[in-house]
């Protein structure tokens, strides 16, 4: 199970390097497809019909293009990738140039892993809520069963973390999410349900949001298996509640749709609607040529793949390490040690 690769390491360390007065793009996500086989309430793209989808080649050149850019973490989403039979394929490359995530509802997760785990670095598997609340969020039936028994065996073979998108359907479920993790034994992250315009309006009002930020950041501090940092639910409440806003730097995170074109200023203003086809583009020269400044005060999202990102120290490799990898890898070195110990939880038992 590598934590950095060699190859990432030299593509970070370039990259850090070059980070001195120019603007480059660490981290990438890229949709794979549009296609998902559950319906969330609060997503705009399974409601999207795919263009021709790229074959392995094209995706090989996507990700020589984001290399030669300076990325050094790429994470794939959707759309449900394991809807791709080509994903093994897929990845493989990707594991070759860059420490490798994936985003998956963990519906088909139990049947494709073997293929994939040895691809990966780091696995997130979305789960909105506890039984029913989760079923109801994504509009299928069975499917909050189906992604615990993904993640069931999925964290003996790559770490493993739970993604958990907090609704306005779902307050009260945020620090049951919390105990599902720790039964578990893996990885948690939260996100806060941005209002597409494309999608049903899920974001929770912010009053009603307040108590559930402050709890997770309280359980953060105890110890609980949040990948956020303290700082991400500092910057949430300073810049939505107390005028404190955080400084976005969207430039460091790249995006690419499925027809490998690039999304600026960033996936959530543009519901990652792209234009320019990553081959085709000088990124290390469109990056510093784009004017960031009007986004650089936004806080209107508050999506860890962005205000993670802006909030680290890029000039410090060993805070990289600790914040972008370390959380996800203890809870799965957890889980390793405690696989033989029963797990008798009421929440565990619900979907069994």
């Amino acid at each position: 199970m590598a934590v950095f690769k060699p190859v990432v390491l030299r593509s970070l360390d370039r990259s850090l390097r070059n980070l001195r007065g120019e603007k480059v793009p660490i981290l990438a996500g890229h949709k794979l497809l549009y296609r998902c086989n559950l319906e969330c309430k609060m997503c705009p793209f399974w409601r999207r019909e795919d263009e021709e989808l790229l074959g392995l080649a094209d995706e090989i050149r996507l990700m020589d293009s984001l290399a030669q850019a300076g990325v050094s973490f790429l994470g794939f989403e959707g759309g449900e990738p394991l809807l791709r039979r080509d994903l093994p394929e897929i990845l493989n490359a990707a594991h070759a140039r860059f420490h490798t995530s994936l985003v998956t509802n963990g519906w088909l997760l139990e049947h494709r892993l073997p293929e994939l785990a040895r691809h990966l670095d780091l696995l997130f598997v979305s789960l909105d809520g506890i039984g029913e609340t989760h079923d109801r969020l994504r509009g299928i039936p069975r499917s909050f069963e189906r992604a615990v028994a993904g993640i069931r065996a999925s964290r003996e073979e790559v770490p493993t973390v739970i993604s958990h998108t907090v609704t306005r359907d779902n307050l009260d479920h945020a620090e049951r999410i919390v105990e599902l993790a720790e039964q578990l034994e893996v990885g948690l992250t939260v996100q806060i349900a941005y209002d597409y315009r494309t999608a049903d309006a899920m974001s929770p009002e912010r009053v009603r949001l307040l108590p559930t930020i402050e709890r997770l950041r309280d359980l953060k501090k105890e110890g609980a298996p949040l990948m956020e940092s303290l700082e991400y639910f500092d910057a949430i409440l300073g810049s939505w509640y107390h005028d404190r806003p955080w400084r976005c730097k969207p430039w460091l995170t790249i995006n690419v749709d499925p027809a490998g074109r690039i999304v600026l200023p960033c996936y959530v203003l543009q519901e990652y609607k792209g234009s320019l086809p990553v081959w085709d583009v000088d990124v290390r020269a469109l990056w510093n040529s784009f004017d960031w400044s009007t986004y650089e005060s936004c806080n209107k999202c508050a999506l860890a793949c962005y205000l993670e990102p802006s909030l680290f120290r890029w000039t410090d490799p060993a805070h990289i390490r600790q914040r972008i990898v370390g959380a996800g890898l203890r809870y799965a070195r957890r889980a390793v040690s405690s696989r033989s110990r029963p797990e008798s939880s009421e929440l565990i038992q619900i979907a069994t």
